[in-house]
């Protein structure tokens, strides 16, 4: 690994790590890291999810939580949604939500480590990631000391957005981090008198730009005013729709084929296919 420091943690009793990343601020990186972590817990899964955002916290707003967390020996105790999922995240640290988290690049990496191997997650079948903008310290001490099993990106349709969102997956790539597919956000709006569907920043580009990095497109999710009232009450992961349906049952299509092929990476070979050995010269 570049930089070569850092180590990579133990996965403990957690089955499935995700990032979801953007590069770019202002996409919806946190909503849908929210939506997507909801919709697994619905179908009976136990899930986790790790605000990484240290100096931009979003999740505790989303969710309708507060701190502080607290430590009972067995590492730090995340917050938990009515729903059951456990979060933890740098807002938990702070007495009021405007108050900044104003920290140089070593301690927002030591509190990145710590969230991950310092927190009684428990046994998760799923650990969601909700990544910061850019490709700098957070994101490389957690490429670098997290094992992730994949990364999820989120665009909009706006060229500039698909710019900035080539460079974290460049950066994921470089890493060796599995591209599990690409959401494109806000590309789509249902007008409420007529009912029609109208797109706010012209054409999809989301389907163009996954090609082109050879990963799964996921699928859109529309700017939807009910999604907007949900997060502003806290109640984000009550939110439902068709579309997170099928992006999240695409998700898991995509995780299972990145699996099958690290398998098949990783499969001994058969004895057939092994070499045989030399055999041993005749004794004199």
């Amino acid at each position: 690994m570049p930089g070569g420091a850092l180590q990579r943690l133990p996965k403990g009793n957690v089955s499935t790590v995700i990032a979801v990343g953007s590069g770019k601020g202002g996409v919806g990186k946190s909503t849908v890291t929210a939506l997507l972590a909801s919709e697994l817990a619905r179908r009976g899964n136990s899930v986790g999810l790790l605000d990484a955002d240290i100096t931009g916290p979003s999740l505790p707003k989303l969710l309708g939580l507060h701190g502080p967390l607290s430590d009972h020996g067995e590492g730090i105790e995340p917050a938990r949604t009515e729903g059951g999922m456990k979060v933890v995240s740098s807002q938990f640290l702070v007495e009021e939500s405007t108050t900044p988290v104003i920290w140089r690049g070593p301690l927002v990496t030591r509190l990145i480590m710590q969230f991950f191997g310092g927190v009684n997650w428990g046994t998760l079948d799923y650990l969601l990631l909700d990544m910061p903008p850019g490709t700098s310290d957070v994101p490389l001490t957690v490429f670098q000391t997290v094992p992730l099993d994949g990364m999820v990106f989120v665009t909009t349709p706006q060229e500039l957005s698909g710019l900035i969102v080539k460079k974290a997956m460049n950066m994921a790539r470089e890493l060796r981090i599995p591209l599990l597919g690409l959401v494109e956000n806000m590309g789509t709006a249902r007008c409420p008198h007529c009912g029609e569907t109208f797109r706010l920043y012209g054409p999809s580009r989301g389907p163009a730009l996954a090609e082109e990095y050879d990963t799964p497109f996921l699928g859109e999710l529309p700017v939807d005013p009910k999604m907007s009232e949900m997060a502003d009450l806290g109640r984000i992961d009550t939110y439902r729709s068709s579309e997170l349906t099928a992006v999240t049952d695409r998700l898991l299509g995509s995780l299972t084929e990145a699996r099958s092929r690290t398998l098949t990476v990783l499969r001994p070979a058969a004895p057939e296919e092994r070499p045989t050995p030399p055999s041993a010269p005749p004794r004199p």
